[in-house]
């Protein structure tokens, strides 16, 4: 008796397309290889076993082969007698890379197909999870596209997240094209940048390693220094595409998105055009005023100072132009907001309560 494809992905036999992926994606993370270092003989043959179901019942054609005629049928061709004109689709139907392929033939003995061939798990896994070919965050085997920054030896090669499990990414999609054709993934990575380096802008360089495909089928790699110049006032969310420098998975290379995420800063956050920073003011300096001084994003620093008006708690000072520069309009700056948070003591002397009605009192 073949192989349950159906059991072995823990679904039934009217799963939809979402259902049969929601099970992959579960099965394959758990059972991946490298997340079984103690026993991975066995790790191996059960994702090959998930790879292999997946790729048969997410296809069309292969799944209604297999429920017509089974495993062995689908492997071996449709048994004498069976034929093959029932099926939609003549030709290649495989989807996936790696090999993965059946064909219809209308002469022979027994008139049916050259049978199904699995390909290669790790690819099956790399088209549901943005092309990393391992685990990416877990250490994988360097394979899939990676990236280091260049100019930050501590950094080592970090992978590009997954896009529905894996580490870090949350940003892949996956697109189809009429007739049921893959195109090529995108995958997206963040880019952390300080306050400064949104503020003053900067230039980042980041050495890609990828997987390409030859003209003989066979996979190499090859490195790549991508350059991103940060241009003053980006925001977060801001996104640089690099359009073909991801892997090729044998149906185009992919897109690389990075993403930019702006890194906590110890005094300023930002909003949107503006920047906010909180003072901290005794209570003599809230009511006698006060001169402090106020490092910016430029490295220069500026005096806040007040000595005409008492500061109240919550009170704000907005200060035009030292915001943030607006990225669309160069030369012109958000406000910088302060505001103030008065430092009550603790407690009072019974002469230091007598000398502050005293002086409330006098006026």
């Amino acid at each position: 008796m073949g192989k349950d494809y159906y059991a072995i992905l823990g679904v039934s036999k009217t799963a939809s397309e979402d259902e049969l992926k929601k099970a992959y994606r579960k099965l394959a993370l758990k059972w991946h290889p490298d997340r079984h270092k103690d026993d991975k003989e066995a790790a191996e043959k059960k994702f090959k076993d998930i790879s292999e179901a997946y790729e048969v019942l997410s296809d069309k054609n292969k799944r209604q082969i297999y429920d017509q005629f089974g495993e062995e049928g689908l492997k071996g061709g449709v048994p004498p007698g069976g034929g093959a004109s029932g099926f939609p689709g003549h030709g290649g139907a495989g989807g996936f890379p790696g090999g993965a392929t059946f064909s219809f033939s209308s002469g022979g003995s027994g008139g049916g197909f050259s049978g199904f061939h699995p390909s290669n798990p790790e690819d099956i896994f790399a088209q549901l999870f943005g092309g990393m070919g391992g685990m990416g965050g877990m250490g994988g085997h360097g394979r899939g596209a990676q990236f280091m920054d260049v100019d930050d030896d501590a950094a080592g090669f970090q992978g590009f997240g997954f896009g529905g499990g894996g580490g870090g990414g949350g940003g892949m999609h996956q697109r189809m094209q009429t007739g049921g054709s893959r195109r090529p993934q995108e995958v997206t990575r963040p880019l952390a940048c300080s306050l400064e380096d949104l503020y003053k802008g900067c230039t980042k360089k980041l050495k890609v390693t990828r997987r390409v495909r030859n003209a003989d089928g066979s996979m190499s790699t090859a490195e790549k220094v991508l350059q991103i110049d940060v241009k003053p006032g980006w925001k977060a969310g801001t996104k640089i595409r690099f359009q073909k420098e991801g892997d090729d998975l044998g149906n185009g290379a992919q897109d690389l998105v990075f993403v930019v995420e702006e890194k906590p800063h110890p005094v300023f956050t930002r909003d949107g055009d503006n920047l906010k920073a909180e003072m901290a003011l005794t209570l003599e300096e809230s009511l006698c005023g006060f001169k402090k001084p106020l490092q910016l994003l430029t490295g220069k620093s500026i005096f806040v100072n007040n000595s005409t008006s008492v500061v109240k708690p919550g009170q704000v000072s907005r200060m035009p132009n030292y915001g943030m520069p607006l990225s669309k309009q160069p030369g012109k700056f958000g406000a910088l907001i302060i505001s103030y948070k008065i430092q009550f003591p603790t407690s009072l002397s019974l002469s230091q309560k007598e000398k502050i009605r005293e002086a409330l009192t006098s006026q």
